[in-house]
């Protein structure tokens, strides 16, 4: 029993080394990922504003063109109506001179609404590259801070995880369930504590339950907390076992 308990004062010692090195790594690695999803979102809105730029630009110079020909049919019109037959022909000649106005009048009122819209949207794009520029920096330097601290515990994780691996094949099937379901339902993932002066995570625990955990020949389970009570020696030996 003495061995079944000391795999359980291993898992648990790596279990919590594994949170310790994770805690370390905090949010980082969220935190890089909203900014990545940031950067997509600028660049998105950057290729949104340069195509409707394209296409608003190249709107105006079909209507500059289109005004150019409005005015030459104009002229031509004004030019016929001087040798226009009769008031048929004028007044037919006259309705096509002031539809090509209205067309023109129309035209210059969008160009006008197109040009303001230009300006909108290159102060759109100031602001949009501006804040991308700094969100490109701003994942550079968090990027860089978790590759170093993934860099300096990627090795012992890794080593950590393998030999929790063997300790589950080693340790019998209906421990390990016990083990992984009490920790699993544990906000701070301690499922096996030592037992210090008389207590399991500061509350006392009655004197026949302490004499039973001192005798290390069987599981002990904290009444208070359902969480496997053991004598502390087994986790100074964990200590000594997987110093990694």
């Amino acid at each position: 029993m003495q061995e079944v308990l000391q795999q359980l004062a291993n898992l648990q010692y790596i279990d919590s080394r594994i949170d310790e090195i994770r805690q370390l790594r905090g949010d980082l690695p969220e935190e890089v990922l909203d900014i990545e999803t940031n950067i997509n979102r600028f660049e998105a809105k950057i290729r949104q504003l340069e195509e409707e730029r394209d296409k608003v630009t190249a709107e105006k110079k079909k209507l500059e063109l289109d005004i150019e020909t409005s005015m030459d049919k104009t002229k031509k019109y004004e030019e016929q109506q001087l040798t226009v037959r009769n008031n048929r022909e004028y007044d037919a000649l006259t309705k096509e001179i002031e539809a090509q106005k209205q067309f023109v009048e129309n035209s210059i009122s969008r160009i006008e609404e197109i040009d303001k819209r230009l300006e909108e949207i290159d102060s759109e794009l100031e602001t949009n590259q501006k804040e991308l520029e700094e969100t490109r920096e701003l994942h550079s330097e968090k990027k860089e801070n978790l590759d170093k601290v993934v860099e300096s515990t990627k090795t012992e994780e890794d080593k950590l995880l393998e030999k929790r691996e063997e300790l589950e094949e080693e340790l019998d099937n209906r421990y390990v369930r016990s083990y992984n379901r009490l920790r699993n339902g544990l906000n701070n993932g301690i499922a096996v504590v030592a037992m210090e002066k008389g207590a399991a995570l500061g509350m006392a625990l009655p004197p026949q339950t302490q004499v039973e955990v001192r005798r290390k020949n069987k599981v002990i389970i904290d009444e208070h907390s359902g969480r496997i009570v053991i004598d502390p020696s087994f986790f100074d030996e964990a200590k000594k076992q997987l110093q990694i």
